[in-house]
């Protein structure tokens, strides 16, 4: 026993152990996360159930949400009446029937001994509406300006009204967009002017311009108001829905496996593509996305080219002295210090003296309205950027370490100087390295949400901070964050029982960017150590 535990092998023996079970937990949290966050947007059916309950009936229509065991007297404590209960537990149901504006809630809580009858609702359509979540119904009849039309016009009367809703997003977000930097430069022109008045003519047609663009939005919102779809819920009440409200419908109880399989398909590829409703309960993240893997690319460019100077000068400059001993132990120190101090600092440093000093040379003509003096993804790229440094800076001093020291002797014996064997020979060698400190930089910036709380993330963001007006990269711009929508929706939201699903959606796509960005720095590190490997040799 004692030869084996001195040969080593209990000790290799626990650690695979460790490793296995450390990469069974973190699979399975994935799987969980996955499970619950993808099964939201697979069609689960819908039923009706008959209800029986202290004399009264009545129905109710919709997707059992939830399931859960309840002590009898747990529900006797609460005032119920449960002399008709058999056993010590008892199911108890959470229904989500939609209808929001109509029930008042999103959800129904229903006790099994209450339950008559249940059944899927033949016929029953969900439909997806902008505003008010879901509503579950029978559609009855179609309206089109007025006069009723087949109910089988119905996906026709939604493609037309994409069409309008499409070119009315365009005019807004362009046409407009254009229209509101003219008028902004005709007044920076108006400042500048002794005799404002010689811009009279120029202002007169810009307005005449904004009619014309006004007129066609309300004709677009006319031409969406007139059609209609009649629906009756699950009270027997006739409900009539704007069709410039709908955005999609269908018919869960009557879909094969294989339609279930394309309305899961694409109900996540509209939760990737599409922009946030309904308070982030509703829609879908793609304006998150954009700025969490935006963000993370320009705290990348920022960050990597600092790290790879500072271990630079003190690796291959910086003499062995005590001055040096601190800075490296300032730098490591510096990685633990919480995120929320560094958000302080991007606040304090880069938003109210830097900013500020930007607009002063820059922006004065429009003070006191800020422009870079105010929270916007330039400031949280770079308070991301510090975060990560020491990551970098250790990183690359430990690659600039392993390099063999005969390699740049023989650079500098061939004729080159320092300066040309650190470029053309260390730091390509160094490069792997390199990419290990930033794919551990990626890894910490993209999840960090308290410092980006500070300095420029938002619940909702007008617009992306790129477009197609000029300049075309507005770093000022506030932008939104998959790890503060996750925030967001799982503690600040209105209605926090019907988004919890988007929590897990949106973090297992959270973890899927991680990843997706980290492969692809993992992929190039790769390439740049095979391609070094003979060097080293």
């Amino acid at each position: 026993m004692n030869r084996w535990l001195k040969s080593g092998a209990p000790w290799i023996w626990l650690t695979a152990g460790a490793v296995s079970l450390s990469l069974i937990v973190v699979l399975g949290l994935l799987l969980l996360i996955g499970w619950k966050g993808l099964g939201y947007f697979w069609p689960a059916p819908v039923y009706q159930f008959e209800i029986q309950q202290n004399g009264h009936q009545s129905t109710v229509i919709g997707e059992v949400y939830e399931r859960k065991t309840v002590p009898v007297e747990q529900l006797t404590e609460a005032g119920i009446n449960t002399t008709s209960f058999d056993g010590d537990t008892v199911i108890r149901y959470v229904i989500k029937t939609g209808n929001r504006d109509v029930l008042g809630s999103d959800f129904v809580t229903i006790l099994g001994p209450h339950i008559v009858s249940q059944e899927p609702a033949a016929g029953i359509a969900v439909i997806e509406r902008l505003k008010n979540g879901r509503f579950y119904g029978y559609p009855v009849g179609l309206i089109d300006n007025g006069e009723a039309i087949p109910l089988e016009e119905l996906e026709h009367s939604l493609e037309q009204a994409d069409i309008v809703r499409d070119l009315i997003r365009q005019i807004e977000q362009s046409d407009l967009v254009k229209l509101n930097q003219q008028f902004e430069l005709l007044n920076d022109k108006a400042r500048q002017y002794d005799d404002p008045s010689q811009l009279i003519g120029e202002r007169q047609l810009l307005e005449q311009r904004f009619t014309h663009i006004e007129q066609q939005l309300l004709t677009l919102h006319q031409k969406l108001n007139r059609d209609s779809l009649i629906v009756r819920e699950m009270t027997g009440k006739e409900i009539t829905l704007p069709l410039e409200q709908i955005l999609d419908y269908w018919y869960p109880n009557d879909f094969t496996t294989a339609g279930k399989l394309g309305h899961w398909l694409s109900q996540l590829g509209h939760f990737v593509s599409d922009d946030p409703r309904e308070a982030n309960t509703e829609g879908g993240v793609f304006p998150a996305i954009f700025g969490t893997v935006f963000m993370v690319l320009l705290m990348s460019v920022i960050v990597t080219p600092l790290g790879v100077l500072a271990a630079v000068y003190l690796h291959e400059y910086a003499g062995k002295s005590i001055f040096t001993k601190l800075i490296r132990v300032a730098v490591i120190n510096l990685a633990g210090v919480p995120s929320i101090v560094y958000g302080v600092f991007g606040l304090g440093f880069f938003v109210y003296i830097v900013g500020a000093q930007i607009d002063d040379v820059f922006f004065a003509d429009q003070l006191p309205a800020p422009t870079f003096g105010t929270p916007g993804i330039l400031w949280s790229a770079l308070t991301l950027a510090i975060l990560t440094l020491p990551v970098v800076i250790v990183s690359t001093e430990e690659g600039l370490a392993r390099i063999p020291t005969s390699i740049r002797h023989g650079s500098l014996a061939l004729g080159a100087t320092q300066a040309e064997t650190l470029w053309r020979t260390v730091l390509p060698m160094a490069s792997p390295a390199i990419m290990t400190g930033l794919i551990l930089a990626v890894a910490r910036a993209a999840g960090e949400v308290a410092p980006l709380m500070l300095v420029g993330v938002v619940k909702m963001a007008p617009s992306l901070p790129i477009d197609g007006q000029f300049p075309y990269l507005h770093l000022d711009r506030k932008f939104m964050h998959l790890g503060y929508h996750i925030y967001d929706v799982g503690f600040q939201s209105p209605n926090v029982e019907a988004a919890r699903p988007l929590v897990y959606a949106t973090s297992f796509l959270l973890v899927t960017v991680i990843v997706g960005l980290n492969l692809t720095a993992i992929g190039i590190r790769n390439h740049l150590r095979e391609k070094f490997r003979s060097l080293e040799q």
